[in-house]
């Protein structure tokens, strides 16, 4: 998978009450990656939703950024502790791309560009809650912060926003993903501080 790039241990505690425990406010943009960064030729990127039986729907870049996208303002929060509010997106709902879906699943592994993985059950990812992300700061978004898409789940911890993201496989049982795997918590609530298994 490669190198893991070095985490941030910064201030802790700012009194901020914006802010989940644990975290601290940075207004810079951190880049943090498990392995190199892929270069992603546009006319050869594609998104597909597979579900539990196989079934495939897949967009290619000018199909996916055709839908009908949000802007969005949220906060983010790093497990490495720092969060930076009010973060400005554009993307596409994924429940727009799960609309025509017949699936009988609970979770979803996200797969990135690269080989990265992270799970979530599929409720956090409708109803409002997730978008594949082509803008920052209305302009496209770089490759060093996941362009040309990201997953944006910004209720959890930021590695479930899984950069360079090319797909998400429909699951009936919770698998986990890359860092999960490694000892992160499965869910990743940044205001239960789940940081880590059995936190």
């Amino acid at each position: 998978m490669g190198i893991v790039s070095p985490g941030f241990f910064g201030r802790r505690g700012s009194g901020d009450t914006k802010l989940p425990p644990g975290q601290y406010l940075t207004h810079d943009f951190p880049v943090l990656s498990a392995g190199p960064t892929p270069r992603i030729d546009l006319d050869s990127w594609q998104f597909v939703v597979t579900t539990e039986i196989g079934q495939r729907k897949q967009w290619s870049w000018q199909e996916l950024t055709s839908l009908p996208s949000e802007d969005i303002t949220k906060d983010i929060h790093c497990v490495t502790k720092w969060s930076k509010l009010g973060t400005h997106w554009k993307g596409v709902p994924v429940e727009t791309l799960l609309a025509d879906v017949e699936t009988a699943a609970d979770y979803v592994m996200a797969h990135s560009y690269g080989g990265y993985t992270t799970n979530l059950p599929l409720e956090d990812l409708l109803n409002g809650q997730a978008w594949i992300a082509y803008q920052y700061d209305g302009a496209p978004l770089p490759p060093e912060h996941g362009g040309p898409a990201r997953l944006l789940v910004p209720h959890l911890y930021f590695w479930k926003s899984a950069k360079w993201v090319r797909g998400l496989e429909l699951m009936l049982a919770d698998e986990p993903g890359f860092w999960e795997t490694a000892g992160y918590h499965d869910y990743g609530d940044p205001w239960r501080e789940q940081r880590y298994q059995g936190d």
